[in-house]
């Protein structure tokens, strides 16, 4: 595994083994094309949705992973919030630097902690993604985020928050920008949609181009047909460390999706060999597959480990299975970034490259 500059760097290790517990089983069949899920699992009946946003809210910054020094990147802090009408308080511990690995960990955990606690932040944005927010998991109080209910938002090493809120504490979460993300009008646009508004987002699907013939984001059928299900995933190597630990990814009946970063074709085929493996992607409704910012072989530098090119590997692999899988829509490492709420209902139309979000994540 490699590192990753900082702005996409997002691995952390996880600390604590187990079983995952099992969800009741939805059942799936496959009709012309289509595909059908059974009865609700428990997961869709107890989610908790926070409170949307509102202009003058105040919302509270956190480095839960990599932290960040460069006074310079701190000042893009402030910029933004207040750039989409916000109040900020920022964790103690933003822009410190720690001495030893329990201080790190103990600090995040305590910033973490205190904005759930405090009645006056409505949201908590993670800083950057980077590395470690797997070192949290096994010490998170869940019960404190269920009885404080929150927005939280971010995305990379941030998945292994997101998918141990998710189970622990029923809340629906937000894959999207942190706060050092780039923000280009289509992130922003979706941002507030699903953040600031109580609609379900609706259809979504990549920013219009404006050249066809070259396009910047290649949406692309893998497997054609419609799925519906519960929306769930994240970062593919955070995803994949999970496996095996009470906070593993439950895809039974889900639309999974998936995305990276600096990855090789080698890499991105022993993670998704594992999934599949585990039994995670055929358990799933339908997939997606995000963006895979600068992953490949470099021209001058091609791999050695792998005759492959990354769509080669997606689509030997993920095209095997018997339901709909989209590639390309513009989830993750990519400056166009959607923001998907986590554990609500939506359908994926692989065959016309779209993805319809059916219930608000906020009230």
């Amino acid at each position: 595994m490699q590192n990753h500059k900082i702005g996409i760097s997002r691995r952390g290790f996880l600390t604590t083994t187990g079983a995952a517990t099992a969800l009741l089983a939805t059942s799936k069949q496959i009709i012309f094309g289509q595909t059908k899920t059974g009865p609700e699992t428990r997961s869709a009946t107890n989610l908790i949705r926070p409170k949307a946003l509102r202009a003058g809210d105040t919302i509270g910054v956190i480095t839960p992973a990599t932290e960040v020094l460069d006074p310079d990147r701190l000042a893009v802090i402030e910029r933004t919030v207040k750039y989409f009408g916000l109040q900020i308080e920022r964790g103690k511990n933003v822009g410190r630097r720690f001495s030893t690995y329990r201080e790190s960990v103990q600090a995040r955990l305590d910033d973490l902690h205190e904005m759930f606690r405090n009645t006056k932040i409505k949201a908590v944005f993670a800083l950057r993604g980077g590395y470690g927010s797997g070192q949290l998991l096994d010490r998170i109080d869940y019960d404190l985020i269920r009885r404080n209910p929150k927005i939280f938002i971010g995305y990379s090493d941030i998945t292994a928050i997101h998918l141990a809120i998710n189970k622990n504490s029923r809340l629906v979460t937000f894959h999207g920008p942190v706060i050092l993300s780039r923000f280009t009008e289509y992130t922003q646009k979706n941002f507030r949609r699903a953040l600031f508004e109580t609609e379900p987002l609706g259809q979504l699907t990549n920013p219009k181009e404006s050249n066809e013939l070259r396009p910047t984001h290649t949406l692309r059928t893998v497997q054609k047909g419609i799925a519906n299900g519960r929306l769930v995933g994240g970062n593919l190597s955070i995803v994949c460390e999970t496996l095996g630990t009470p906070y593993e990814i439950e895809a039974r009946g889900k639309i999974l999706f998936l995305e990276d970063t600096g990855e090789e074709a080698y890499r991105i085929d022993r993670m998704l060999t594992q999934l599949r493996l585990a039994g995670k992607l055929e358990q799933a409704a339908g997939i997606v597959w995000g963006e895979c910012q600068d992953c490949g072989a470099n021209d001058y530098k091609p791999s050695t480990a792998s005759p492959y090119t990354i769509g080669e590997t997606v689509d030997n692999i993920l095209s095997a299975l018997k339901i709909p899988v989209l590639s390309g829509l513009t989830i993750g490492h990519t400056n166009d970034q959607l923001t998907i709420p986590l554990g609500v209902s939506a359908t994926l139309d692989a065959t016309n490259g779209t993805l319809e979000v059916k219930e608000s994540g906020v009230v």
